[in-house]
């Protein structure tokens, strides 16, 4: 390593990161290996570069265009966040449905008083709910196989199939599992939010840009759907009307957040780093 500068945004956990020995933390700079977190890059201020390493498996914010052409491999983390996201999203569920986070507010400020079985306190169950999944990749099949414990009817579309339209009107619950790309950008549309039936919950682990956000938040003001949402169009920004509402719940990006995930995803870096030092193919090379 000694022969190869390697710059990261920040450092990453796990024990896989001392391997690569000394390592600048900062944005600055130029560097023949550049760590990132899906954050842009631009190449110009980077010349010496020869590979981007992604703590990530979504990398839409790289211009993977621009890198190709410069002759700069991109790397990412796949497989690794698949059961964490699947967890996140079936918690999202529950707690949209359920009105965890509401009730929690509840108790705390004390108001919980005999009103507790009242129509506003009721929540809609996730056991026997239809769940309809857009992408059906690693995560959205974890997803899949998680809502069987709870006997749920599992409907499922690519991404932009032609009855994408169709399971949006046949799910209670529909959760988001597709990369953001041209074609998905935007795909949950205002039209198609429309589709989703009274008290319909919609959970999104994806990108916050698959969906019209300003639509979306429309309807939750209008108290008729439900929703758990780790990503937003403009992170870290959230649209205010959304932090009173009770009928959304909010996570930071945080569908991979777990000791054991974060530490699988900094050994995959690693890997790709030390493989792409050796001169060997890196096993996650996206580019």
């Amino acid at each position: 390593m000694d022969a190869v500068k390697v710059l990261a945004t920040r450092t990453l956990p796990g024990p896989a990161w001392a391997e690569l020995g000394d390592v600048e933390v900062g944005s600055d700079g130029d560097a023949d290996v550049l760590i990132v977190c899906n954050e842009p890059i631009d190449l110009a201020d980077h010349p010496a570069l020869r590979l981007i390493a992604n703590y990530g498996v979504g990398y839409d914010r790289l211009d993977l265009d621009a890198c190709r052409a410069a002759g700069v491999a991109v790397t990412n983390t796949p497989g690794v966040l698949d059961a964490a996201t699947a967890d996140l999203a079936l918690a999202l569920m529950l707690a949209a449905r359920r009105g965890v986070v509401s009730g929690d507010r509840l108790v705390r400020s004390g108001a919980w008083g005999a009103h507790w079985a009242d129509p506003p306190r009721l929540g809609r169950e996730v056991s026997g709910a239809t769940l309809g999944i857009v992408g059906l990749g690693r995560i959205g099949s974890a997803v899949a196989q998680r809502a069987r414990g709870f006997d749920m009817t599992v409907l499922h579309v690519r991404s932009s199939e032609g009855n994408l339209d169709e399971l949006l009107r046949a799910s209670d619950i529909v959760s988001l599992h597709v990369p953001l790309t041209p074609e998905t950008h935007g795909l949950i549309s205002r039209e198609r939010l429309a589709l989703l039936r009274d008290g319909a919950t919609l959970v999104n682990t994806a990108r916050g840009a698959v969906v019209d956000e300003d639509a979306l938040v429309g309807e939750l003001v209008s108290g008729r759907i439900t929703a758990g949402l780790d990503v937003f169009a403009h992170e870290p920004d959230v649209p205010a009307a959304l932090f009173e509402l009770p009928n959304v719940v909010l996570t930071p990006h945080v569908a991979s957040a777990t000791v054991e995930t974060r530490a699988a995803m900094t050994r995959i870096v690693v890997d790709n780093v030390l493989a792409f030092v050796r001169g060997d193919e890196p096993p996650n090379r996206v580019v």
